[in-house]
């Protein structure tokens, strides 16, 4: 007879602790956007290192401070930022699986290296989807465990989907940002009406990344960028986006961006840079490094087939 899932119960919420998958798709122009793990790779390897699809609902744990309480004995994985992670106080490396006891509590601290981490439970999380994803977006009060775009709370219990897979050994460890990171950006949509000397910044100067940032986008400090294109009619934006507004500070739009916007655009990051941004604190030096849409869907394929 099989036993049912374990589950885990939260006893101290940090700053922003999300249900998260690979986010909703296919309802962009019903005005709802994807939502979704912003490193998306981090999310994949936690649920690799259990055996689940790589789009598996984990939890995504912003800057820290979450702790969790372990009902039945669970086989958990933890990828992404080294935040500290302990089990009932003793130091657990990031980017491995491990036994959870029953009565032990899993405690994050705070940011070492990168600023989110994900955690997995043996076969997702067991909760009611919306729109085809259990995916967190607080703006449009979607998702989550109670369905309505809310944070984890005190209290709240996290059950899993299943039971563990085959256990894996990560082959190699994804390092996190530092003080500089590269991100690459396929070009395209308004480029041409910027000013020649915008575009040689853009591509020839570092950005810092400001504090105003969230799940809907980053804002980038540096040279002001000038666009000679006037007046815009609103278009669908990707994930990615790199929007420029009148004051010339990019705007990189992320998972819980609105889904049309009016201001020009560089261009988008590619899937792999826009979850490397997703590990970015403010003050990180960032570079835009130009590349075609062959070569960004290649890196990407290049991802998804390690998880074969």
């Amino acid at each position: 007879m099989q036993t049912r899932p374990a589950s885990l119960v939260v006893e101290r919420t940090g700053p922003l602790a999300l249900v998260e998958d690979a986010g909703r798709f296919g309802c962009r122009h019903l005005g709802v956007t994807q939502g979704g793990a912003l490193d998306w790779i981090s999310l994949g390897w936690a649920n690799w290192l259990l055996g689940n699809a790589p789009d598996a609902a984990g939890i995504e744990i912003a800057i820290g401070g979450l702790a969790l309480k372990a009902e039945q004995t669970i086989r958990l994985a933890i990828a992404g930022a080294d935040l500290g992670a302990t089990r009932d106080g003793e130091p657990l490396d990031a980017n491995v699986s491990f036994t959870l006891e029953q009565g032990q509590v899993l405690a994050f601290d705070q940011p070492r290296a990168g600023l989110r981490a994900y955690l997995a439970l043996p076969g997702g999380i067991d909760a009611e989807p919306f729109m085809g994803s259990l995916s967190t977006v607080a703006r449009e009060q979607l998702g989550g465990l109670d369905g309505r775009g809310g944070m984890l709370q005190v209290g709240d219990r996290l059950s899993a989907a299943g039971h563990a897979g085959e256990i894996r050994d990560m082959p190699s460890v994804p390092p996190m940002p530092r003080d500089e990171v590269v991100l690459a950006l396929v070009t395209g949509a308004q480029i041409a009406h910027f000013e020649g000397a915008s575009l040689f910044a853009a591509f020839n100067q570092g950005w810092q990344v400001d504090s105003r940032a969230d799940r809907m986008g980053v804002r980038l400090t540096g040279p002001a960028l000038r666009c000679q294109l006037g007046g815009m009619i609103s278009e669908g934006i990707p994930l990615g986006a790199v929007q420029v507004p009148p004051d010339g500070q990019p705007i990189i739009l992320l998972n819980d961006r609105q889904t049309i916007g009016g201001y020009p655009r560089l261009g988008a990051l590619s899937p792999i840079a826009c979850a490397q941004l997703g590990q970015c604190a403010p003050g990180t030096t960032i570079r835009l490094s130009p590349v075609t849409p062959h070569q960004a869907r290649t890196r990407y394929l290049r991802q998804l087939a390690l998880w074969r």
